[in-house]
């Protein structure tokens, strides 16, 4: 009897991309501390607790166009990632995306995270979001990062406008105290991302991105860390000096800081190899456990 059963062809089209592909995309563990930070802006904006709906949206808005700006890098630097171990694997630059879906996706992140803003929050914190990512983006990501070793420094304003962002998510205004939270995070990017940069060093170097290390060695790198770790120091400092956070937060910090600057120690003596990798996920904990330290100090008089 003659088989009648049909097969399907075997060269179908297969879509091989889904819902993990375009959440790699979007950096989340980058996204949630940036969001840890404008929490905090949003909490040390008010002596009570910030508006329920303002916390919400403007977490919600900040972490969609934060998420856009990081499927933007992801657009931009694919040919870059391909060279580099440690970026190798992302979406775009495994083919596992294609570079028309990441575009339309990271748009409509952007998109509805800047309206979201707008719409429900305010103007100016819509405004502020918007610069940021199109800083990060497109200055930072398209132009910077190529074109000079002080990619990070100068890039990492944008990186330092969650707290600001939060802040004025609920005060609708900008004032010092948002800026010098700003300043924090300003400082603290350079060791943070330097110390990461020498020890992917060879990736960096592959892929001709005119990192610190790259361009001017490892040595004179590990001065700049160690210089800004003090920088980061003084700046954690700055809250207590101007009345913004109390002795609680003082003394959190300076243990803090004290382990901060003991990583950032064994990086420039560059005796240990591994100092830097560490110090670089170490820097992770203790930029959030300033900003921690930041809210507990603002709400213990509430919890005694």
């Amino acid at each position: 009897m003659r088989n009648t059963t049909m097969t399907l062809p075997t060269a179908l089209p297969k879509v091989m991309w889904g819902w993990k592909e375009l959440l790699g995309l979007c950096k989340i563990n980058v996204v949630a501390v940036m969001l840890v930070c404008a929490a905090v802006g949003m909490a040390l904006a008010t002596s009570g607790l910030p508006p329920l709906s303002n916390v919400v949206y403007g977490l919600v808005g900040i972490g969609l166009a934060s998420c856009g700006a990081a499927a933007f890098n992801h657009i931009i630097d694919r040919r870059l990632d391909v060279l580099m171990s440690r970026t190798s694997h992302r979406p775009i630059a495994s083919k596992r995306l294609p570079v028309k879906i990441a575009t339309l996706w990271a748009s409509l992140l952007s998109f509805a995270g800047v309206f979201l803003l707008a719409w429900q929050v305010n103007l100016l914190v819509a405004l502020l979001t918007a610069a940021s990512l199109i800083g990060y983006a497109l200055i930072y990501t398209a132009f910077l990062k190529r074109a000079t070793p002080q990619n990070i420094v100068i890039g990492g304003v944008a990186g330092a406008a969650p707290p600001l962002l939060g802040w004025v998510a609920v005060t609708g205004q900008i004032t010092p105290e948002p800026l010098l939270l700003m300043l924090i995070i300003f400082a603290w990017t350079p060791p943070h991302f330097w110390a990461l940069a020498i020890h992917k060093y060879d990736d960096y170097a592959r892929a001709g991105i005119p990192m610190l290390p790259v361009t001017h060695g490892i040595p004179f790198t590990r001065l700049q860390i160690w210089l800004y770790a003090w920088l980061t120091v003084l700046t954690t400092l700055m809250p207590v000096m101007i009345g913004m956070s109390g002795p609680l937060y003082l003394f959190v910090v300076l243990c803090l800081n004290i382990r901060f600057i003991f990583w950032n120690w064994k990086v420039w003596r560059g005796q240990d190899a591994q100092a830097p990798i560490r110090a670089f996920w170490f820097s992770i904990r203790y930029l959030l456990g300033v900003f921690g330290a930041l809210l507990l100090d603002h709400y213990a008089p509430a919890l005694a």
